[in-house]
């Protein structure tokens, strides 16, 4: 796939089904994200794989949490919370690690990790996968946070929903940039 053809025809693909990216195509995925800008060669950033049963544990995580937030949620949030993570065969939760560095402040580590993940994204379009990222109110919930070895000021940057379109794309409408373009 062209490299501008793919960064300019990018969709989120809600609708995933196995296979998601396995062996050498996952470990390209990796090798993408390691890539990213990085000033100081930090690599903040770590990722935790969600996939089989784990998606299910991980969302008992989130009704738990959803209960915690919203004790009064009805059965249809209930079920939603519990079953979040099924919608993909794989889910990679990309978590920056931030490191005290005397030149790369917090928010540049976690643009970092922001990067590896859509970097992550990119390579397994480029593969013949599809992906979503998400995060939501569960990417800050404690509960969620702890399930994921995430303390401190390090933060989930987002979940990564990877696996294989159930549909063909369709074209998003591109803005004209000129509302987003200014010359100094």
């Amino acid at each position: 796939m062209d490299a501008l053809d793919l960064l300019l025809n990018r969709t989120s693909e809600p609708k995933l089904v196995a296979p998601a990216p396995q062996g050498e195509a996952l470990e390209t995925l990796f090798q993408a994200a390691l890539r990213v800008p990085d000033h100081g060669a930090l690599h903040p950033y770590r990722f935790v794989l969600i996939e089989g049963e784990g998606r299910q544990r991980l969302g008992q995580v989130c009704q738990a949490a959803l209960l915690e937030s919203d004790p009064g949620a009805d059965d249809k949030a209930r079920d939603k919370a519990l079953h979040l993570l099924e919608r993909a065969p794989l889910v990679v939760a990309v978590i920056s690690c931030i490191q005290d560095h005397p030149k790369v402040p917090a928010f540049e580590q976690q643009l970092t990790a922001g990067l590896a993940a859509h970097a992550m994204q990119m390579a397994a379009v480029a593969q013949g996968f599809g992906g979503i990222w998400r995060t939501g109110s569960y990417a800050v919930h404690p509960k969620v946070r702890a399930a994921l070895g995430v303390s401190g000021e390090d933060e989930i940057v987002g979940f990564l929903y990877l696996g294989t379109p159930v549909k063909t794309k369709f074209k998003v409408p591109r803005p004209d940039s000129n509302g987003f373009v200014s010359r100094f």
